[in-house]
């Protein structure tokens, strides 16, 4: 299916490409131990049943994008680009973890010295770089940068504490371990990560094609056994209300007929190729990569029936793990990276802007950039999560941190709700979230900021029910992601950079102001 917009390689690009490549099976993905699927063998030498999540699935790196406040302007291309930079240390690490289940099997401290430990080094020099960007562009760069080069290791079914790495240089949350999380250097237990010491040689049946990179059977849930009105992450919750500005207006540009795909992000990665490492679906502006400028944008074509909307729209792309060789199978952000199987396009894309419960909402600036959801909320935390899924006939039920079940005849469906208040001042910021907030509970904005049209995403899905057989799944759908986040459903996450010329942007005000529905 479709086409990559761009096919570029840096060096270290294809040094990656080399090394993922030789660990490709099935589906091109990152081959390794599925120890997963002994998660509840039970070991007669101990008299006790395994865990899982004890063994060293991933590796959990301090976000440090999240930490970044105060970044001139001038000194934030280059930082992106080392945060970039550190992005790719970790799924370099990830592809070593992946490839070495054998060696780690026979020595205790081969996870901490062959792989978190080089890692650590050259996490300490991209954040040396960070801070001379930050001072060369005139600003005060955060003492003691250093502090987020630690990493460890993480287990397949343990989220993060919700707050990420709590900053203080090891790694580690505050809550004694209570996160579930491993406090052994990142090796696991039990002879190196593996059940007694046992290695298989990573053909798992069942793995779908990725190693064992998710999903997992404990990552869905039959949308029966949700309950309504249940879901509690207030991020996203819908703005518009009975009084304030009740109106809506809807963008018609389609599910991407015109496959536009590439595994770039335009706002965190601006100028980085791959800086996703995850391939997107792109709806509205048709020049959408990491090279392009806001003039760019501004020329583009656009999918959107109404020409004066050239806002970019784009989220992960969905995929069916069954063997399909999509056209991306050995490219990075695709099969390179353990993003395998058949893309699945939406067949429905709603892209609505709606009104605040208190008050008018005032026009957005031309190029704000937003993101919601958060693609590392697996090892960085709950606290930015967003998006949810559900069914078709049952959109009472909400869920974020499953992948859904659907009956017969009911569609899988998508949903992202965005941040409505705006500082009045910036298109962008720092760390990309500051700039912008959800509302409070009474639906009002804080801190001085100013509500302003609301982004619903609902997008719907045409898929197969994946079977789930003794603790396996066969054939799961899952979004793509970047590999170390293991296609956890809680890492969804969706984009969107308004490039509505003035009169559309007074229209959909107006529309939403006045209480009408408009399109």
């Amino acid at each position: 299916m479709g086409r990559n917009t761009r096919k570029r390689r840096s060096p270290l690009a294809t040094k990656v490409v080399a090394g993922a490549a030789a660990l490709a099976v099935g589906g091109g993905g990152l081959v390794w131990a599925n120890f997963y699927a002994s998660a509840h063998e039970s070991d007669s030498s101990h008299h006790r049943t395994r865990s899982a999540g004890a063994q060293v699935a991933t590796i959990q790196c301090p976000d440090v994008g999240q930490e970044l406040r105060n970044v001139p302007r001038g000194a934030r291309p280059g930082v992106d680009k080392e945060l970039a930079r550190l992005d790719e240390q970790i799924t370099e690490a990830y592809a070593r973890l992946a490839s070495t289940r054998q060696a780690q099997s026979g020595d205790s401290a081969y996870v901490q010295n062959a792989i978190l430990g080089p890692l650590k080094s050259k996490r300490t020099a991209a954040l040396d770089r960070i801070g001379i960007n930050i001072r060369r562009g005139g600003g005060d760069a955060p003492g003691g940068l250093d502090r987020f080069a630690e990493c460890r290791g993480m287990g397949a079914d343990q989220p993060g504490n919700g707050n990420g790495d709590n900053g203080d240089g090891n790694g580690q949350d505050d809550q004694n371990d209570n996160g579930g999380q491993d406090q052994d250097n990142g090796q696991g237990q039990d002879g190196g990560g593996q059940d007694g010491g046992g290695q298989d040689d990573g053909q798992n049946q069942g793995d779908n094609g990725n190693g064992a990179a998710g999903p997992f059977a404990d990552d869905f849930v039959d949308i029966n056994d949700v309950q309504p009105n249940s879901r509690d992450l207030e991020n996203g919750l819908a703005a518009n209300g009975d009084g304030g500005s009740t109106g809506s207006f809807t963008a018609v540009c389609g599910v991407n007929e015109d496959n536009l795909f590439n595994s770039d992000n335009l706002i965190v990665a601006p100028g980085v190729d791959n800086g996703a490492h995850h391939t997107h679906d792109y709806v509205g502006n048709q020049n959408n990569n990491a090279f392009s400028s806001d003039d760019d944008l501004a020329g583009a074509d656009t999918s959107c029936q109404n020409q004066g909307d050239k806002s970019t729209y784009y989220w992960p792309v969905l995929r069916l793990q069954d063997g399909t060789q999509e056209f991306d199978a050995n490219d990075l952000g695709g099969g390179a990276e353990g993003n395998v199987g058949k893309i699945l396009k939406a067949a429905e894309a709603e892209i609505k802007f709606v009104g605040n419960q208190q008050s008018d909402v005032v026009a957005m600036p031309k190029f704000l950039r937003i993101i919601t959801g958060d693609a590392k909320a697996f090892t960085n935390g709950v606290a930015n999560a967003n998006s949810s899924f559900s069914c078709t006939g049952f959109e009472d039920r909400q869920v974020t941190d499953k992948y859904v079940l659907c009956p017969e005849g009911s569609q899988v469906v998508r949903t992202s709700n965005f941040q409505s208040c705006w500082d009045g001042q910036n298109i962008d910021s720092a760390n990309h979230r500051d700039h912008v907030a959800f509302v409070q509970g009474d639906g009002s904005c804080a801190n001085g900021f100013q509500a302003i049209p609301q982004l619903q995403v609902r997008l719907v899905y045409d898929v197969p029910a994946p079977t789930v057989e003794n603790g396996q799944v066969q054939n799961p759908y899952a979004v793509d992601g970047f590999p170390e986040q293991l296609h956890k459903p809680i890492t969804d996450h969706n984009d969107f950079i308004n490039v509505m010329d003035e009169n559309l942007m007074n229209e959909v005000v107006d529309c939403i102001n006045g209480g009408e529905d408009c399109q």
